[in-house]
């Protein structure tokens, strides 16, 4: 996994955007804003006991499998679109990259977009609250495992979202 802070550009949303020079985000400055990330083996996801064991701690009780490419997902350009629009859950985003690659952008503090670059192994869970997009990269393709706590919610609420409760509890947690 690597993370960096996003150029102003409106070109493809699935190239980099790096700023030049690049400024790069660490780990640690992700879990400040409630991200975090481990390294698994996607080759062993089925048997995985690292994976099982961050399940049962976190109670990830449900899990499915989707796979984003032109040929494989229905609508996909419709999809790929309503995922890149800026939003936020009332639950936790919990994504486990089985193949492929793909980004999720997340808002830091002071409002600007980090770059998320997630590849094969990387698991990520994003806090219930914070604003948020998906898109792949110009492979156009990632298999990924969707986990929740109990059963899955879909529902995305698009910025702007701030006067939910959620959200205001979100805000808060930076500041504390």
């Amino acid at each position: 996994m690597e993370a960096w802070y996003m150029d102003d550009s409106n070109e493809d949303q699935r190239l980099p955007h790096k700023l030049d020079p690049n400024v790069p985000v660490t780990l640690e400055e992700l879990q400040k804003i409630g991200v975090f990330h481990w390294k698994l083996n996607a080759d062993i996801y089925e048997t995985d006991p690292e994976l099982q064991k961050i399940r049962d701690e976190r109670g990830y009780s449900y899990m499915d499998i989707i796979t984003i490419h032109p040929d494989k997902l229905p609508s996909y350009e419709e999809k790929l679109k309503m995922f890149f629009e800026e939003h936020l859950h009332l639950d936790d985003e919990i994504r486990y990259i089985l193949e492929g690659r793909a980004y999720f952008d997340v808002r830091d503090k002071e409002d600007r977009w980090i770059r998320i670059a997630m590849s094969k192994g990387d698991m990520i869970t994003l806090p219930a609250g914070i604003y948020h997009r998906f898109t792949l990269d110009e492979t156009n393709y990632t298999k990924a495992m969707r986990l929740f706590v109990g059963e899955p919610v879909w529902k995305a609420y698009n910025r702007p979202a701030d006067d939910f409760e959620i959200r205001q509890k979100y805000v808060n947690s930076l500041a504390a």
